[in-house]
């Protein structure tokens, strides 16, 4: 008699409740292949909208579209079975209204089977994080340097350099936890705020680009494989993947030169 085995994915109570625990380890992802690789060692894979940049060459976030978030979650949801996959709402999705926020969030997770979004903004977004959370879709909130914020803000800048900013960035945080999200972002944000409020709220704070504090941290994976060749000065390059592709691209393009074609049996060799 054979046995399934069925892996059961991490859940958001799991997550929740790492609060002050052992710190939860996240990465950005954005395909199948990779989310295979990641599965088994991360907590969370977030489909970010930072794909428009990685994958599809954008200036910003801001041109990514809800299918083009779709796609690439699908992927992501086909390669892993076991980490909690978030997909980032992109810009213009979810600001509107609660109830279009609903009804773009629902799509999401019906078409990908994803268990959880994300939503950039604090206070202004406490309304939304509220409703979806009543209704079942659990949510993520984004505070700090918010990337679909670029244009307001004029750039990508630490937020929280100075106390005067401490106030409005404290607000945020404590009116996502109040309004029922799961887990909170921390990104670009001055060491002592993030750690500060890590201290004083309820609900897990990933950091990017923040505290040492927070209760885990998310980089975009690319940046961390040293992928991208400019990466945000906080990244910590655990492989040279870049220059190691250019170079095996290299090797290969002087094995066509020199016609060192493999032959059909060497490719579809069959064994006995």
């Amino acid at each position: 008699m054979s046995v399934e085995t069925r892996t059961t994915r991490i859940t958001v109570p799991s997550i929740r409740a790492r609060k002050g625990g052992e710190p939860i380890a996240c990465l950005t992802c954005y395909h199948a292949h990779t989310a295979r690789l990641l599965d088994s060692h991360v907590d969370l894979m977030l489909v970010g909208d930072s794909l428009g940049m990685v994958m599809h060459g954008m200036e910003n976030t801001l041109g990514v579209s809800l299918d083009l978030m779709i796609l690439h979650a699908k992927a992501v949801m086909r390669g892993s079975s076991r980490a909690l996959v978030v997909v980032d709402m992109p810009f213009g999705t979810y600001e509107e209204s609660p109830q279009i926020a609903f009804r773009n969030a629902a799509r999401v997770m019906q078409e990908t089977g994803c268990t959880a979004v994300k939503l950039e903004g604090g206070a202004r977004m406490a309304d939304t994080v509220r409703y979806l959370a009543e209704r079942g879709i659990p949510v993520m909130s984004h505070i700090g340097l918010t990337p679909q914020m670029v244009q307001v803000m004029g750039g990508f800048k630490t937020q929280g350099r100075t106390k005067d900013e401490w106030p409005a960035l404290e607000e945020d945080a404590r009116a996502v936890a109040a309004s029922g999200a799961f887990a909170v972002v921390l990104e670009g944000m001055a060491e002592p705020l993030a750690a500060k409020i890590t201290r004083d709220i309820p609900i897990p704070t990933i950091g990017i680009g923040a505290s040492a504090a927070c209760d885990g941290q998310i980089l975009v994976m690319e940046d961390m494989l040293g992928l991208n060749p400019s990466p945000p000065k906080f990244v910590k390059r655990f492989a040279a993947l870049g220059p190691a592709i250019e170079q095996a691209v290299a090797d290969y393009v002087a094995d066509v030169r020199a016609r060192r074609f493999p032959g059909p049996e060497n490719i579809y060799a069959m064994k006995a």
